[in-house]
């Protein structure tokens, strides 16, 4: 009796098949996916695509391999429905019809083959890519290819918020190595007897030359090197060591200003990030995270075209991607629509020398309207200008003249133009306190006089932008603007 409870069947067997559940399923899964279906829809649109560059980063494609084509279907409509884990695109390929229509009866690729297809040869052609697309819907009518609406948003880097490395700071410690090596190239030449030839400053070519003498003093006085707990170093050991150690930091230094670039900081755990102060702070304090700064510019709902940069600001990456979309798509934006964040004398003239029209909403807009800033007297906007002999009229009708010109510099290179102008005499003036701002000044109120600067060309391409946000055609592209979705939505 022991054998047959043995043999008994505790569990049922749910693998068995039913009868005739097979001939149950279509044979062809085209049948079951409608015709107006997305996955149709993308895969007429890739096949359209001139996919040349794609194909250029493969050396060899084997034949039972997915080609580049139906791969790129496959991570783009894994992208629109919300799969961008690697994984979750391959259990897709697993279980998903319209992933199998795209693959076309091959076997579905695992996770690690859509992560080197994405890394290896989707990331080097994305522009191209992106460009292709652009170029597409404009062929077809999809985008108008006139007006575009410029927005960004910054997007945290996947990587550690505390592993920062500011450029500043390293500048400043590779300062003080510079001067430690300095003073050890002096003390060896005293101690062993080396004499080098250098002028005032000490080059890493007369470091290297030294330590290649200290190594051959130790040759010659056959002196052992000891390591460990109850041995001595000779000071000859301990001049060496330390120069290593001082030749590897600044190595070091180095490698960080140069990964640094142009930025002033970037994450240890992904270089590329730079740190930012996001919308999103938590604690209050202006936290800096590692993130991107992703532009993107849409027509007709369409991203037409996006770029990604280390800029924490949204001014400085106009132009950039102004540059970039202009040398990647066939045709040519004649209305840059973007908010208050891009407003710029930089930005002006750019749009301005390219035979573009800007409907950038200016900066003070707003707050243009309010009644405090209508009154506030101190401000050049609320005094009255007269062209013929350059200066300034205010309330009590004092002028403010031409006192000089200065040229500023920013940090993308663009050089401005600054008039300088200033009250001869603010003496026994009623208006004074409520005119001279600065309550922080150590000079005292007294003793100040009205100074105002300001750039004439900014000033002439602001009021051209007013005139232009006010119109009938400014005010239905900005209705248009807010109507766009959000881009980043899942």
């Amino acid at each position: 009796m022991f054998f047959m409870q043995l043999k008994n069947i505790l569990q049922q067997n749910y693998t068995v098949n039913r009868k005739f559940y097979q001939l149950k399923l279509p044979f062809d899964i085209d049948c079951i996916i409608p015709e107006n279906d997305s996955v149709r829809l993308l895969s007429q649109f890739v096949e359209e695509m001139d996919l040349t560059d794609l194909y250029s980063t493969y050396s060899k494609i084997r034949e039972n391999q997915v080609s580049p084509t139906n791969m790129l279907k496959i991570v783009l409509y894994g992208y629109m429905n919300g799969f961008y884990s690697s994984r979750d695109i391959e259990t897709a390929c697993l279980r998903d019809i319209n992933f199998m229509f795209l693959l076309e009866g091959a076997s579905a690729p695992d996770h690690s083959t859509f992560a080197r297809f994405r890394s290896l040869h989707f990331a080097p052609c994305a522009e191209k890519i992106l460009a292709e697309m652009s170029n597409f819907l404009y062929e077809i009518g999809e985008i108008s290819g006139r007006s575009i609406f410029i927005d960004g948003t910054k997007i945290e880097a996947y990587a550690n918020k505390y592993t920062f490395v500011w450029k500043k700071a390293v500048t400043k410690n590779m300062a003080k190595l510079l001067t430690k090596i300095a003073d050890l190239v002096k003390e060896c030449e005293e101690l062993y007897g080396i004499k080098l030839i250098y002028k005032n400053k000490v080059q890493m070519r007369h470091v290297k030359k030294l330590k290649k003498r200290l190594y051959e003093l130790k040759k010659i006085e056959t002196i052992e090197f000891v390591h460990g707990c109850g041995k001595r170093k000779s000071p000859l050991q301990k001049s060496i060591e330390k120069l290593e150690e001082y030749l590897s930091k600044f190595k070091e230094y180095n490698q960080k200003v140069y990964t640094c670039g142009e930025r002033n900081s970037y994450s240890k755990t992904d270089n590329d990030a730079t740190f930012m102060r996001m919308k999103e702070d938590s604690m209050k304090n202006g936290q800096l995270k590692p993130a991107y700064n992703v532009q993107h510019g849409v027509d007709a709902e369409y991203i037409s075209w996006l770029t990604v940069g280390p800029q924490p600001t949204d001014t400085t990456t106009l132009i950039p991607f102004l540059k970039s979309m202009e040398w990647h798509l066939n045709f040519k934006y004649s209305k840059i629509v973007a908010d208050a964040g891009y407003e710029s004398e930089e930005n002006y003239s750019f749009i301005e020398d390219n035979n573009q029209i800007a409907f950038i909403k200016p900066s003070n807009y707003e707050i243009s309207k309010t009644r405090k800033y209508k009154n506030d007297i101190g401000r050049i906007e609320n005094m009255d200008y007269d062209a013929e002999n350059d200066l300034f009229i205010f309330q009590n009708g004092k002028t403010l003249k031409v006192n000089g010109i200065k040229f500023k510099k920013s940090k993308t290179g663009y050089e401005s133009e600054k008039t300088i102008y200033s009250c001869e005499d603010c003496s026994n003036c009623s208006f004074k306190s409520k005119c001279i701002k600065g309550n922080n000044s150590k000079i005292p109120l007294g003793e100040r006089t009205k100074k105002l600067e300001t750039s004439k060309k900014f000033n002439r391409q602001r009021k051209e932008d007013l005139e232009r946000i006010i119109t009938d055609e400014c005010i239905l592209l900005r209705m248009n603007r807010s109507m766009h979705p959000n881009c980043y939505g899942s």
